[in-house]
């Protein structure tokens, strides 16, 4: 794992920021704590790479509010392009 941010897919859509840190904090220092609303993944950052990794491994896998959480290294953001679309 060469980051400390993580990605955590397949939550429920009622989780919140709040839950989600709470949860990430048992295995480290949380920066930031991330949902996206309505799409059930939300990103995760951690202080070192190290308590990344801890709380990778320990949570992956687990059940949380009634799902099985999947928890991997984010990946950068992808460029994009510039849009296409309909000219006026």
């Amino acid at each position: 794992m060469q980051g400390s941010k993580l990605y955590v897919g397949n939550l429920t859509y009622a989780v919140t920021n709040e839950q989600l840190e709470e949860l990430f904090a048992n295995h480290g220092s949380v920066k930031e704590a991330t949902v996206i609303e309505g799409k059930g993944f939300g990103f995760v950052e951690m202080s070192s790479t190290a308590e990344a990794e801890a709380a990778k491994e320990a949570l992956d896998g687990t059940d949380f509010g009634g799902r099985t959480m999947r928890v991997d290294e984010a990946r950068p953001p992808k460029e994009r392009g510039p849009r296409r679309g309909p000219r006026y």
